[in-house]
């Protein structure tokens, strides 16, 4: 069974920093792409950023040159640096891989998620 747990959120002040952790298990977890989204109250659950499995990442452009994320394979744990953050990247982080699973008709994506871990940028 997969499983994704986050941790590392926390109250920050405008223009500080946070380091989100999310430890994976139940995967093999260096062949998996990663991810990262986030949801603000009232909003759509949002990507942030993406890592492959060959460490190649993507961000969203609302956080490219603040947030870095980064895996550790030997720890199976993916990670979120989060820099100068302002008010607007305030919600609930969550974790995120998807896999290929055998379904009644045929191959079907399954995404895996955490249980999230609330980010608060304060003003």
């Amino acid at each position: 069974q997969v499983q994704l747990v986050e941790s590392g959120g926390g109250l920050v002040q405008a223009g500080g920093s946070l380091r989100l952790s999310c430890a994976a298990s139940g995967l093999t977890f260096s062949r998996y792409t990663m991810g990262w989204f986030r949801q603000a109250p009232g909003k759509q659950r949002e990507l942030v950023a993406t890592i492959t499995s060959g460490g190649t990442t993507n961000y969203a452009s609302s956080v490219k040159g603040r947030f870095t994320v980064s895996r550790d394979n030997a720890k199976n744990t993916v990670y979120l640096q989060m820099n100068n953050l302002k008010p607007e990247d305030a919600g609930v982080y969550y974790c995120n891989t998807r896999t290929v699973v055998a379904g009644p008709i045929g191959p079907y994506h399954y995404d895996y998620w955490g249980q999230g871990t609330q980010v608060t940028v304060s003003s």
